[in-house]
Formats: C-alpha cells, structure tokens, sequence
C-alpha cells in the first residue's frame, strides 16, 4: 500500500494553497486540525467535518478527511459529550483533519469559485467580492439568458435553484461567490454585477434583489462547494500516489 508522510501532505496543501495569506472567521483554523500517527494511505474528501462524515471516512479506510468546513469556528469549547465523542472517534481511528476554507474558495485553478464558474462556461474571469482583504471569487462579462444560466447551474449543482428574478433577462456582468454569500447583495452590486450566483440566502434577499435590480441565483450552499475539496483531493492523489474517495452528505441547504 503506497504511503506518504502526513507532514509532507499538509506543507504541500498550505504552500499550493496559499495558506499563510488568508484571514479567515474567527476560529476557522484553516490547515491541520487533528494529526494522525503521521502517514497518509488514502485521502476521504467531504465538505464538512462532522461526525457522519468522520464515520464515513472511517468505513472509507482513509487515514486523512480534507475538508472545506472544519471542526472549528468561533471560540474554544470544552470537548466534551458530543465534542469528545467526535473527538474521540478521530484519534481511536487515526484519522487526521485538515481543512480549508476561504483559500480553498479562492483558488484560481481549483478553489470552489473558479471550478463553478467553469461548469457554468463563463471564462476571461477577473477578481470579484473583497472578503477579510482578499478577493475570493469571480465576475465576468457575458451575454448568457437567465433562463440559459439557470440550466447550466441546475447541471452544475443537480438540482433546480431558486431564482430571484431582480435584474434583466440577459445577464452581462455575473458574480460567482460559492456558499452562503446571499446576505452579501449590496456588496455584490457595489461590485457592478447584474446577475449574482450563491449558494443560498435569508428570506429578506428577495425584496432585496427587486430593490438592487440584480438576478439571484441560488444553487445551496453544500452543492456549490463540493467542487474543491473534490479537485485538491485528486491533485494530492495525483502528486503522492494515494487514492482518494469523496463523501457525499448533502444537507440540502
């Protein structure tokens, strides 16, 4: 069984990543978040780390879970009850964690925005939605119906959208911001799009769009952002001879 160290896996992800440039929220930990006994045998890629996907990983035989949501977000708390058990499962079954999040969404070639906006075929993209200093995602000038933009997201994500029709029927400037950015309309607009593609909203985003005049287009926020952690685990596949196997657990959201 082919094997590479843990170490080596982790500085090749924070160097391609770009790790070290990024602010993230506060308690986002990007990187390594729990080691293993120090090899890697076969990568489980997920979009969130949670106890159901640990159990798959685990049932998966993987040694590392490489994930977009970690374990940590917001201040520290006591590991206990469901914290320990999660915990506890990770180290009886030597499975490492490492995740990534705001510069997994801004990779130009694999992050989450970039391989979106090539599933939906808009290409001369340019830098779009400053985030904690950075710009995270993609905009690009297109003439695309919105009706012709909405199946291309539907085959993208695999399901229907739902579509907040604020803007013109022919998109010309479209934003791509994968996750949960729908709160995120004025900043969008500011930023000179008609036509803003997420993963999802708050109620209040409809009368919103109306007001902005801009088209919405919410394909989820977990089907937006598996593409990433799929494309970094098949470049580390690739790069360190180890298979790779995507845990797919949709929330529907």
């Amino acid at each position: 069984m082919a094997s590479v160290s843990l170490a080596s896996v982790v500085r090749y992800c924070d160097r391609f990543l770009q790790t070290h440039r990024f602010t993230d929220w506060e308690g986002a930990c990007n990187g390594l978040q729990v080691e293993n006994r120090g090899a890697v045998t076969r990568i489980a890629a997920a979009v969130d780390a949670r106890s159901a996907t640990v159990r798959m990983a685990i049932d998966a035989q993987a040694d590392l879970l490489l994930v977009h949501h970690g374990l940590f977000w917001g201040p520290s708390q006591p590991w206990t009850g469901p914290r320990y058990r999660l915990l506890r499962l990770l180290l009886d079954h030597n499975l490492a964690v490492y995740s990534s999040h705001l510069p997994l969404d801004a990779h130009p070639r694999l992050g989450n925005n970039a391989l979106l906006c090539a599933a939906l075929g808009l290409k001369h993209l340019k830098p779009f939605f400053l985030e904690k200093g950075r710009f995270i995602a993609f905009k690009t000038r297109a003439q695309v119906d919105r009706s012709e933009l909405t199946r291309r997201l539907c085959l993208a994500v695999g399901h229907e959208p739902i579509i907040l029709p604020g803007g013109p029927k022919t998109c010309r400037i479209i934003g791509v911001v994968t996750g949960g950015a729908g709160s995120e309309l004025h900043k969008a607009a500011e930023e000179g799009v008609d036509t803003f593609i997420t993963g999802e909203g708050p109620h209040w985003t409809h009368a919103l769009a109306d007001d902005l005049g801009i088209n919405v287009l919410y394909g989820g926020h977990y089907a937006t952002e598996t593409f990433g952690v799929k494309a970094l685990a098949a470049q580390l596949s690739k790069r360190f001879a180890v298979p790779w196997v995507f845990l797919d657990h949709p929330t529907g959201l």
